[in-house]
């Protein structure tokens, strides 16, 4: 039976509070397009995802209008190519052109997938992939990228993460005249999940079906706008409780969309992402939920333990309303992407250490964050490494994607527009970390890890 009550709360959720699905995502196999020709593999994979992928714009439109909920992004994931180049050997920049041509032929946002996991050393494909990394991503548009360079099973590959740091590097100065953009597509994980809808680290996992639907939920203006509600007086359970309903709600709305696009689409429904995923629209912040639990300034002292309440109750909520749940799950901190974080970081509130110890207990890691140019690739390894260890120990998903601002000093900003949104360039602690990094080698799998 329905609920009118419940319908006006949805209804207004959509209008007055920026409730939307952020992304629904088309995971597809392409374990079949391997090929030792690397032209034809290349023909198979754009033919393969064509064919699976050409209603996924169409469908997700039909469902905007038939339920008035905003479907911001439709994209695509695929299998790490990494596992094709292994195969056909070649140019993986070929397999990179090819995703981006199908993704603007289908009309999508993003495809993800340009992508390898190293975390206990590198197989057949790896390292041309990721030495390909910056040239591919200056060379496409709707190309995302990720390298998974650690795990709690595994430890951490310190090689990779030497690799990437420079990686990185090249990225941004191969596009230093796009707003260093390259960067803001490419993601390095710790605990990758092969299940994630949203961009720039969703790939497709090997033990995945064929072809699945995900859906990425967002709604921190509604959570925010429930906790504004709330007595002044209001505890700390109180607000928790609040929040775990909420999430609930937005859970369900998801739910419903993902599951009637993937009938539509004739696929399997894969999971859906509760994420809190910011915008750098007003009333769409996750600094300002935490802001509105109580703290001045999102960074300011409590900032740590008020994100840790909110991802679990995010988490508690969105598990009660579907049995799918998946992916990352919980509350994004992309600094860029979020009106309340960029604020606080030009304030000098919201610092790099600030936020790391942050991705101790949120959803991902150091997400979307300006750095000055002049950083070394050393840095920015050593800036991965602590990320990487800090998911490994906690076993949890973290990841880091920073954007190393060519010809920009501490204090100015980068502006990409869109949802990737603008920001300050933070300050990055420069003394070298440069002999640790080149020791190389793989930090060990913590004690945890041996659970069998």
């Amino acid at each position: 039976m329905l609920n009118t009550s419940d319908i006006m709360e949805t209804i207004t959720m959509i209008q007055d509070e920026n409730l939307d699905i952020r992304t629904i995502t088309m995971g597809i196999s392409l374990i079949d397009c391997a090929d030792t020709d690397i032209d034809k593999s290349c023909q198979k994979v754009y033919d393969k995802i064509y064919s699976h992928a050409k209603d996924l714009v169409k469908t997700g439109e039909f469902i905007e209008k038939k339920y008035g909920i905003p479907i911001v992004n439709k994209r695509v994931s695929v299998t790490p190519i990494a596992l094709l180049c292994g195969v056909s050997g070649g140019d993986p920049v070929k397999y990179a052109k090819t995703l981006d041509k199908v993704a603007h032929d289908i009309g999508i946002n993003f495809i993800g997938g340009y992508s390898t996991l190293v975390q206990k050393g590198f197989s057949a494909g790896d390292m041309e992939l990721i030495e390909s990394i910056p040239r591919a991503l200056s060379e496409t548009e709707l190309v995302c990228s990720s390298v998974n360079v650690g795990s709690t099973k595994a430890g951490i590959n310190m090689d990779a993460v030497k690799i990437m740091g420079q990686k990185v590097r090249e990225t941004a100065e191969l596009t230093k005249d796009r707003q260093c953009i390259g960067d803001a597509k490419l993601v390095v994980f710790c605990n990758a999940v092969e299940d994630n809808p949203f961009m720039a680290g969703a790939f497709h996992g090997v033990s995945e079906a064929d072809c699945v639907l995900s859906v990425g939920v967002s709604g921190p203006g509604v959570v925010r706008s429930v906790l504004s509600k709330m007595p002044e007086d209001a505890t700390m359970n109180e607000i928790a409780e609040v929040i775990k309903k909420t999430a609930f709600k937005i859970t369900r709305v998801g739910q419903l969309a993902g599951t009637e696009a993937a009938e539509m689409l004739g696929v399997k429904f894969g999971i859906i992402d509760l994420s809190l995923a910011p915008t750098p629209a007003v009333g769409d912040s996750v600094a300002h939920i935490l802001e509105e639990i109580g703290l001045e300034q999102c960074g300011a002292h409590g900032t740590t333990a008020a994100l840790a309440m909110l991802n679990d109750a995010v988490k508690k909520g969105g598990l009660m309303a579907s049995s799918s749940v998946g992916g990352l799950s919980g509350a994004f901190i992309p600094v860029t992407e979020d009106a309340g974080m960029i604020d606080a970081a030009r304030a000098g509130t919201l610092s790099i250490e600030k936020l790391e110890a942050m991705t101790a207990v949120c959803s991902v890691g150091l997400d979307m964050i300006v750095i000055p140019g002049d950083t070394t690739a050393e840095v920015i390894s050593a800036i991965i490494a602590d990320e990487a260890a800090i998911g490994m120990v906690n076993s949890k998903t973290t990841a880091v994607r920073v954007i190393p601002a060519i010809g920009l000093a501490e204090g100015e900003e980068l502006d990409f527009g869109g949802l990737l949104g603008s920001g300050p360039v933070m300050k990055v602690r420069t003394k070298s970390p440069a002999k640790m990094i080149n020791r190389g080698g793989r930090i060990p799998a913590p004690l945890q890890s041996l659970k069998n």
